[in-house]
């Protein structure tokens, strides 16, 4: 065996020992630095049971609250079928149904707006400068009614006792408008398409708008019954 091979050689070897005679390491740590360690503990502490959470399941009544909410609305299978889902939360109450309304029309709103905003950059580079200009005023037209419904949204978080009736009908009178708004905007939105051709991106156009009307249309014709349901239990003069 020559030298050069020889190292290669005893490293070879040192290792198989290792292998073979596993416990042979402790006589390679330092005894004065090695200490053994610490016995298991012999008692087992008890488990902390895991949270429990609640979870509350809509009754027949929560639905049908549902329900017979929507028959008063403009669209009322879309209203049922956009609304029903949160019966467990809405619990057949009014306010919190109106507030529901409100946040599924803002989110419908919402996902258009981003929609128009992604278009729009196609449509730039289109033949028709028509189809162009009347996607870039629908995300304007889009982007104000999600404004709206988010003030509406937010006023509704934050009405008074229906009791204090001057501040409450001033508030109530603000969602109305906001929403009114809201859905006009949205309806504005196909303006823009008339004397475009018809073709694929107008009618996804349509049909979005069309959706987006629907939930918006339904969400002010609750918020509508609620505060008339208030105004007639306190009262109003």
């Amino acid at each position: 065996m020559d030298t050069h091979q020889r190292p290669l050689f005893l490293i070879t070897t040192f290792l198989l020992l290792l292998l073979h005679h596993p416990t042979s390491t402790h006589s390679l740590i330092d005894p004065t630095t090695y200490s053994t360690p610490a016995a298991a503990p012999t008692t087992i502490s008890a488990a902390t049971p895991p949270a429990t959470t609640t979870t509350t399941y809509p009754t027949n009544k929560d639905t049908e609250f549902i329900r017979s909410s929507c028959a008063s609305t403009r669209y009322p299978d879309e209203c049922y079928n956009s609304l029903s889902g949160y019966a467990s939360a809405v619990q057949q109450n009014p306010a919190r149904l109106a507030r529901v309304a409100i946040a599924v029309s803002l989110s419908r709103a919402r996902l258009e707006a981003t929609y128009f905003s992604n278009i729009s950059k196609e449509a730039d580079y289109g033949a028709d400068h028509r189809v162009s200009a009347a996607i870039h005023d629908c995300f304007s037209t889009f982007g104000d009614a999600v404004d709206q419904l988010r003030g509406s949204l937010n006023q509704m978080r934050h009405l008074v006792p229906a009791g204090s009736s001057e501040t409450f009908r001033f508030q109530m009178s603000n969602v109305q408008t906001w929403m009114s708004a809201a859905l006009t905007n949205e309806d504005t939105c196909t303006d823009g398409f008339d004397g475009v051709s018809d073709g694929p991106t107008k009618k996804d156009v349509f049909d979005r708008v069309h959706r987006a009307e629907a939930v918006t249309s339904n969400a002010l014709a609750l918020v509508n019954s609620y505060a008339n349901t208030v105004a007639a239990d306190s009262n109003f003069p």
